[in-house]
């Protein structure tokens, strides 16, 4: 597989190599040990989710306190999607900026990103499938959220989408808000806590 990084420090989009005949499709979707060279420690895996959305869904943008965080690697087993990752942390050289990829059934790429960072997607089709790789498990009280649509950090919603947001998603805070009340994760606060993992690693 191919792992390039992408324009924010910690996500990575994973082009995966498939192997095709008369039967159908075989590929490895994910590789601890080639991850790992990127990023300096094992994903350890506590928790997969599975989300099904149907054309316009928006989820996110979600983080989680740092620490602990949750890394997350992405992947799309049906329908079309495209992925957002969004520099929360304050400090960051990248602050405020994004990038995506879009992840789909046909190409079956993937995104990692580390603790700290944020994540949304936008279904391009009905009953578009996600399924997601998670450091860790569900908390509510340490997972938030930063409203999607806020223009300040302006991600690029495909034209002909009519976004649909859960009523949590709705009610977030704008990325000034969540900064001024101290919601972020700080960028020192992330690279330490990946550092360490990777001195564990070693």
């Amino acid at each position: 597989m191919d792992i390039r990084p992408l324009g924010i420090e910690g996500a990575f989009e994973i082009t995966p190599r498939q192997f095709r005949d008369d039967r159908g499709v075989f590929l490895e979707s994910f590789r601890a040990d080639h991850l790992a060279e990127m990023i300096g420690h094992q994903l350890e895996v506590l928790q997969t989710n599975v989300s099904v959305s149907s054309r316009g869904t928006i989820r996110g943008i979600h983080f989680a306190d740092v620490p602990v965080g949750q890394a997350k690697y992405i992947t799309c087993v049906a329908g079309s999607l495209v992925d957002f990752v969004v520099d929360l942390r304050v400090g960051s050289p990248t602050f405020g900026q994004w990038d995506s990829v879009v992840l789909d059934a046909v190409e079956r790429r993937a995104v990692y990103l580390a603790e700290g960072l944020g994540h949304a997607f936008c279904a391009l089709e009905d009953d578009t499938t996600s399924f997601y790789l998670c450091s860790s498990t569900y908390n509510p009280s340490a997972e938030h959220g930063v409203h999607p649509l806020d223009p300040e950090i302006g991600l690029a919603i495909p034209p002909g989408i009519d976004p649909l947001l859960s009523p949590k998603d709705e009610a977030a805070p704008t990325l000034a808000e969540a900064k001024e009340s101290g919601l972020l994760p700080s960028y020192e606060a992330c690279l330490s806590f990946t550092g360490r993992l990777a001195e564990m690693a070693r």
